[in-house]
């Protein structure tokens, strides 16, 4: 892997305003990708690690959508170029990142569906674990008003959920595997669900 500036990351995952997207992030994605490379041979193991140290580097809560995961692909780009990796290794990387905008991977993408499900694997947490993560994501947005909240926050459980009814949720790796991610997470984001819309809106 190319020798990335990697205390300006953990820098940028430390800010003041970040209680989900932090290094402790980071380290699961890490963690999630080197443990579904081995079944995922088709995936690029440097542009996937690469893109999970950088796929949240610009972190702005304020920004519209995508614009976030814009700026962190930027960054990664010229981040990769400037310590002398290949222009073909900064633009796989940045393209990566930019999947975690949307989460949306082509079924032969094999790197993108490491990264993908590698970011999205709190979904399947276990229940501490994940109740820790909604609470982290509501601090981060403590600026939104609590109706406002409950919308956003229901349109987003929504697609999760669809997804991973529809078995879309999770692509790498062997398919028992996918099937447990899958059940952990419909568990988790219903019961999230039921307490979002709950007479108080949950807690």
């Amino acid at each position: 892997m190319p020798d990335v500036d990697l205390d300006d990351l953990r820098a940028r995952h430390a800010e003041p305003h970040r209680h989900h997207h932090t290094g402790e992030h980071v380290s699961e994605v890490l963690a999630e990708v080197a443990r579904l490379l081995p079944d995922e041979p088709g995936a690029d193991p440097e542009a996937v690690a690469l893109a999970a140290w950088f796929h949240d580097a610009v972190y702005d809560v304020h920004s519209g959508p995508g614009a976030s995961e814009e700026a962190s692909a930027v960054l990664a780009s010229s981040e990769v170029r400037r310590v002398g990796g290949a222009d073909a290794l900064a633009d796989e990387v940045a393209r990566l990142v930019r999947l975690t905008a949307g989460h949306a991977v082509d079924p032969d993408d094999r790197s993108g569906a490491v990264l993908v499900d590698a970011d999205l694997w709190i979904l399947s947490a276990p229940p501490a674990r994940y109740d820790r993560y909604v609470a982290a994501v509501r601090a981060e947005y403590a600026h939104v008003p609590d109706d406002a909240w409950r919308t956003g926050r229901g349109q987003v459980l929504d697609r999760f959920l669809a997804a991973a009814e529809a078995g879309e949720l999770y692509t790498a790796g062997p398919e028992d595997d996918r099937a447990d991610r899958r059940a952990r997470a419909i568990e988790n984001l219903r019961r999230e669900a039921t307490a979002l819309r709950g007479p108080a809106g949950g807690s």
